[in-house]
C-alpha cells in the first residue's frame, strides 16, 4: 500500500467513525428532547376552558386569551373555549376545575366570594386610591400572588393554578330608573352588585341582590330590582340596560378596580411541558395589555351610543355617595379584619404596598383633567 493510499484509508475510517458518532449523538438528542419529535408525530395537547361569559365583550376578552395561547403554541397545544353553562353553572366553575371536570375557567374572583370573603380582595376589593392596573402590580410584584396561592392551596385546599389578567376601569355606580342627587335617594333601593361591594352598599342602606350578569336586565324590567351595575358601557349596552333605565351614573368606589381570573386544574397544569406552562402564563399577560387598550376604544364609543342613540342621561355619581362609600368600606373592612387573620394579612399587604406606590404615582401625575379641559373645554 502506498503512503497516500494508507492516508486515504485512515481518513475514510475517520469519517465513518465521525458519522457513526454523530448519528448516535443525534439519537441521544432525540431522547433528551422528546418534544421536538412530538410536534410532528403527536396530536396537540387539548385543554377545555369554560367561561362565565356567553357573549358580549367579556366573552371576546376570554376568546382573545384563548387565541393568544393557540397562536403561541403553534399547534402543539390547543385551548378550547366553552360558553357559559356549557358544562356547569357559573357558580360551579371553580369546583369543576378543581375536580378535573373542566381543565380551566375564565371568570372573576367575586364569583366564588361565598367560599371565602377574601376572594373579593383579589378583584372587587376596597379602593386604596389605586386603579386595577396598580392592583395587578401588587399581585405580581407586591406579594399578592403568594397570598392568592395561600388562599387557594392552604386555606381552601383547591387543586388550582391561577393567573390574574385584564385591568378593568372603575365600574359605574350603575343604572337607575329615577335621577339620584344624593345619599338619601338610594336608601332602601333594591340593587344588584357582587362581592364585598354587596356588604358596602348594604351598609349604606341599600337592599342588595347578587345576580349573574345575564339576569340583571330581566330582573330590572320586571321590577325585582330598582337599580343595578354590571361593569362597563359596552357590556351594559349589550345587556339592554338602556331599555329599562335612562339614568346612568359613572364613577364609584364600590368596585373601583377588578380583573379577570384564569384558572387551570393544577395536576393538569403541572403535567404540561415547561413551554406550555409558560405559554399559558405569558398569554394571560399579553391578553391583559391588549384588553386595557381595547377597553379604552370600545367603552368610550359605546358610552356615546348610549347617550346619542338611546337618550341615556349620563352623570357622575354624587360626591356625598362617593364619600359614604369610603366610610362604608371602613366599617366593612373593620369587621372582616377582626374576624379573619388571613383577610387582615391581605389588607395589610395591599395598604403597605400602595402607600409607597401611591405616593410616587400621585406626586408624579400631572393634572390630566386640567389638560383635558384646556383642549376640550
Amino acid at each position: 500500500m502506498k503512503v497516500d493510499d494508507k492516508k486515504t484509508s485512515q481518513e475514510t475510517g475517520g469519517r465513518r467513525k465521525f458519522l457513526k458518532g454523530s448519528l448516535a449523538a443525534a439519537a441521544g438528542s432525540a431522547v433528551g428532547f422528546p418534544m421536538i419529535a412530538r410536534g410532528a408525530a403527536h396530536s396537540p395537547v387539548v385543554l377545555k376552558m369554560q367561561g362565565a361569559w356567553g357573549g358580549g365583550i367579556f366573552k371576546e376578552f376570554a376568546v382573545d386569551y384563548v387565541n393568544r395561547v393557540n397562536a403561541m403554541a403553534g399547534g402543539s397545544l390547543k385551548l378550547e373555549y366553552l360558553d357559559v353553562g356549557a358544562v356547569v353553572k357559573t357558580a360551579e366553575l371553580q369546583t369543576a376545575v378543581h375536580e378535573g371536570v373542566l381543565d380551566g375557567a375564565h371568570l372573576v374572583t367575586a364569583y366564588w366570594y361565598s367560599k371565602n370573603a377574601a376572594a373579593s380582595l383579589f378583584g372587587t376589593g376596597p379602593c386604596w386610591g389605586w386603579t386595577a392596573n396598580q392592583m395587578l402590580g401588587w399581585f405580581h410584584y407586591g406579594g399578592g400572588r403568594k397570598l392568592y396561592e395561600e388562599l387557594m392551596w392552604d386555606i381552601l385546599k383547591l387543586d388550582l393554578v391561577g393567573f390574574m389578567s385584564g385591568p378593568m376601569p372603575a365600574q359605574p355606580f350603575g343604572w337607575f330608573k329615577k335621577p339620584i342627587s344624593g345619599l338619601a335617594d338610594i336608601k332602601g333601593l333594591k340593587y344588584r352588585t357582587v362581592g364585598l361591594a354587596a356588604n358596602v352598599l348594604q351598609e349604606m342602606g341599600m337592599s342588595v341582590v347578587q345576580l349573574p350578569g345575564g339576569e340583571i336586565q330581566p330582573a330590572m324590567e320586571r321590577g325585582l330590582i330598582d337599580a343595578a351595575e354590571f361593569n362597563n358601557p359596552t357590556s351594559d349596552k349589550d345587556f339592554g340596560m338602556q331599555d329599562v333605565a335612562k339614568y346612568y351614573y359613572l364613577g364609584s368606589f364600590h368596585q373601583s378596580q377588578e380583573c379577570f381570573e384564569i384558572i387551570f386544574n393544577k395536576k393538569k397544569f403541572d403535567g404540561l411541558s415547561d413551554t406550555h406552562k409558560a405559554i399559558l402564563r405569558h398569554a394571560a399577560e399579553a391578553a391583559s395589555a391588549d384588553m386595557a387598550w381595547k377597553a379604552q376604544e370600545r367603552y368610550s364609543a359605546d358610552l356615546q351610543v348610549l347617550k346619542d342613540k338611546h337618550g341615556v342621561n349620563v352623570h357622575k355619581t354624587p360626591n356625598d355617595i362617593m364619600l359614604a362609600q369610603l366610610d362604608a368600606w371602613d366599617k366593612v373592612l373593620d369587621t372582616f379584619v377582626k374576624e379573619d387573620k388571613y383577610f387582615a394579612k391581605v389588607v395589610e399587604s395591599q395598604k403597605v404596598w400602595f402607600k409607597r406606590v401611591g405616593e410616587y404615582e400621585n406626586l408624579n401625575a400631572p393634572d390630566y383633567l386640567g389638560a383635558y379641559k384646556h383642549y376640550y373645554g
